[in-house]
């Protein structure tokens, strides 16, 4: 009899990823944006962009040194304080950002104002895309669509 094997999603290795409260705080005070990571236990698309994307080196140098890292298990019961006091679960914080199906990553300012989401597997080359958009600043003068059209 063969044993299936099963996909572990954890935080990709070698990433400092902290959790959602820590992130927002550790954003504002070195005043960077965040790249927030949901994923979930036993998903299989969150594996493969583990090990495909994020296991570049030069990735991790990239994301490491432009953002604060942050990683929600999007159906863990763990609690968070948000800036406002509330307390509540990874799950809830999901719900809130609509992180229905994982992976989901987003962009966000320093002060949690989102700046880009971003759905499904990807490529090492999309998320320095995605750094391209959200470092040079052009976020601010189109959409991730039309700056994705026009890249070179």
């Amino acid at each position: 009899m063969l044993a299936a094997s099963v996909a572990f999603a954890e935080p990709p290795k070698d990433y400092p990823f902290v959790s959602f409260d820590q992130g927002l705080r550790l954003a504002r005070e070195q005043n960077r944006p965040i790249f927030l990571y949901f994923g979930r236990f036993g998903c299989g698309w969150c594996d493969m962009t583990n090990k495909q994307a994020f296991s570049d080196p030069a990735l991790r140098k990239l994301y490491t040194q432009n953002y604060v890292l942050v990683y929600v298990d999007s159906e863990s019961g763990k609690r968070l304080r948000l800036p406002s006091g509330e307390r509540i679960t990874e799950a809830a914080l999901g719900v809130r950002y609509k992180a229905f199906a994982t992976p989901l990553f987003m962009f966000m300012e320093p002060d949690g104002k989102e700046i880009a989401r971003i759905p499904g597997v990807k490529t090492t080359q999309d998320f320095q895309d995605y750094d391209r958009f959200v470092s040079g600043g052009h976020y601010k003068t189109q959409t991730l669509a039309q700056f994705l059209a026009g890249k070179p």
